[in-house]
């Protein structure tokens, strides 16, 4: 996934409210930026990070520029939650995911669950219609491993609890983690920061829910799918 216009580098002045940021740009000039994360971010705001914002094609908007990377420990992170469906819709037409290969069409956002959207649904006659759901990865507080999720989330634990009912009534269902960065070698659960989810994790592997995960090679020009990275279950 390219970046549809350049991106302007700056420095995090700081990250407030969940989803605003100030930021200083080159010229000096300090711009509210929109921050499409509703989670935590640790590790990600340090003051004074060089951040990269996409400007605003729309001119009615309040807010003309929206956080989309960030540069930790020399390797750049993306951190737009909205941005891994993309990468992984792109990924899958182009048949770089071999675990989802055959399928003949793919719609998202499709409609499931108890008033769910599920990000991607892969469909062909010939086999059971394939349910994916994308999660946002980029939390790393050790040497090696990616670590999900960074915050209680109720609403992952809910889709898993939806995805085992997809494999119940006979369909095919799969949680793939997106790591939108390229320093991890593995992921691991954080059972530390929400033991729920971890458990619900558990609960639906063992039902016949699968989980992927991937990495991510990011860069100011584009994000694009990666290695296939191994869970620490």
């Amino acid at each position: 996934m390219r970046f549809p216009d350049p991106l302007i580098r700056g420095r995090l002045l700081r990250r407030y409210k969940r989803f605003l940021a100030d930021v200083e740009l080159a010229d000096g000039g300090i711009v509210v930026a929109h921050c499409a994360n509703p989670g935590s971010m640790l590790g990600l705001t340090e003051p004074g990070s060089e951040v990269w914002l996409s400007p605003s094609r729309n001119p009615a908007r309040k807010l003309k520029f929206s956080w989309e990377l960030t540069t930790v420990g020399g390797h750049v992170v993306g951190i737009n939650t909205g941005v891994p469906n993309g990468v992984v819709a792109e990924a899958l037409e182009a048949g770089k995911v071999k675990e989802l290969a055959g399928y003949g069409s793919l719609r998202r956002e499709v409609r499931y669950g108890k008033n769910s959207r599920i990000d991607i649904l892969l469909e062909d006659p010939a086999r059971p219609s394939c349910y994916v759901e994308v999660k946002n990865v980029h939390m790393k507080r050790g040497p090696a491993a990616a670590e999900f999720p960074d915050s209680v989330t109720a609403r992952g634990t809910k889709h898993l609890g939806e995805l085992t009912d997809v494999v119940k009534d006979g369909g095919r269902a799969v949680m793939f983690y997106l790591v939108q960065r390229g320093d991890c070698e593995r992921l691991e659960i954080a059972d530390d920061i929400d033991p729920a989810y971890d458990g619900a994790f558990r609960t639906a592997l063992s039902q016949g829910v699968e989980a992927l995960c991937y990495s991510c090679t990011v860069t100011p020009a584009a994000i694009e799918l990666g290695r296939p990275l191994p869970l620490a279950i």
